[in-house]
């Protein structure tokens, strides 16, 4: 077999076998310190795909960077067939400050494809589009809910090409969105250039979360083994249980009023239209309003901050055409959570034990 030519990356060779971390320039901060992008190359001596995984491309989406540190202690990279690039930070400055955005207040992840000229956001884009993204067959972006807002693990993709409708699947989180592609993102931009690339968004920004984490961790190694660039582990006769189901549909339910939130259904919940998800009231509990779902669905983000206004969005439900099968599901995912091995999980979860459950509330 002939060996496998050295994979580029910048000014950086790395030949087959061997990994690299390459910096990236992007620019200065304000005293003249460089900054850069890093990437971390893993050129396998067999050819195959070359996989993107990257995280914090709103810098204060911090579970994807755990994920990748997580990603590159697997031993299994040993074997590694096509190359495998990891970037988990993408938006070192708003990293660096603890913010979703850039310094010039625009989201990265609305200014791809970028340009050479123009503003921080749209070059930074640009320059990962050309240094990085054009190098890639395949793409998972990981993302977490926003500020105050938690994400069940779930997993966002334009389900049309049979490749990502595949890699959605067999990373097993336990919801899958077709989401339509939005304009200026690096999924639309990677689309656009037919390349295959799904979202997976869990959890909190500026929180750790670890079933986001564990889940996110081991669904990459499985789209890695689907693609052949790890080999598959051995399955027994039976066939294993379905471990994602896809959303018809999802909405938003929203604050009526301005007041402080007590939150009655959770994370996993299924709920039933008309009932009562949280309540706002006044400080002094005098005038209370009702959150009541619109749907029957389950309950895959909401909003953790009390303090809400009229109009603020704070359950997301999705919709399923077999909401029992949706259940089973989830009930199959909570079952399945378990530690990776070597793997000290930082915290109990707070939805490990009543994930999927109905709430007991005697209102709904």
């Amino acid at each position: 077999m002939a060996k496998r030519a050295p994979f580029r990356l910048g000014d950086e060779r790395i030949p087959a076998g061997e990994r690299l971390q390459v910096e990236v320039p992007i620019g200065r901060l304000y005293t003249q310190t460089p900054l850069h992008i890093p990437v971390e190359v893993i050129h396998g001596r067999r050819p195959g795909p070359t996989l993107l995984v990257c995280g914090a491309i709103h810098g204060d989406e911090i579970n994807g960077v755990e994920i990748a540190r997580r990603l590159l202690r697997s031993t299994g990279l040993k074997r590694l067939r096509g190359t495998l690039l990891v970037v988990p930070i993408v938006n070192v400055f708003g990293f660096l400050h603890q913010s979703r955005y850039m310094p010039d207040r625009r989201d990265l992840n609305r200014c791809f494809p970028g340009t050479e000229k123009g503003s921080l956001a749209g070059r930074i884009a640009y320059l990962f589009r050309t240094q990085v993204l054009e190098k890639a067959t395949h793409v998972i972006d990981l993302h977490t809910g926003a500020s105050h807002r938690f994400n069940l693990p779930q997993i966002r993709a334009e389900l049309r090409n049979p490749v990502t409708a595949d890699m959605a699947e067999i990373f097993a989180a336990p919801i899958v969105i077709n989401a339509s592609l939005r304009e200026g993102s690096l999924r639309a931009c990677a689309d656009a250039a037919d390349v295959p690339v799904i979202t997976y968004e869990a959890g909190e920004a500026l929180r750790f979360d670890e079933v986001a984490i564990n889940t996110g961790v081991r669904g990459i190694l499985r789209v890695m083994r689907m693609l052949e660039m790890l080999p598959s582990r051995r399955r027994g006769r039976h066939r294993p249980a379905k471990r994602s189901e896809v959303a018809s549909n999802s909405t938003w339910m929203r604050a009526e009023t301005d007041g402080i939130m007590r939150p009655i259904a959770g994370i996993g919940h299924r709920v039933k239209e008309g009932q009562r998800l949280a309540v706002v009231a006044d400080p002094f509990g005098r005038l209370e309003s009702s959150v009541t779902s619109s749907v029957n669905g389950i309950v895959i983000g909401m909003n953790n901050l009390p303090m809400v206004n009229e109009g603020e969005a704070l359950y997301h439900v999705a919709l399923f055409d077999e909401l029992d099968e949706a259940m089973k599901t989830m009930d199959a995912f909570r079952d399945r959570y378990k530690p990776l091995q070597g793997e000290e999980p930082m915290a109990d979860h707070p939805w490990d034990n009543d994930l999927g459950q109905e709430t007991n509330n005697s209102d709904s």
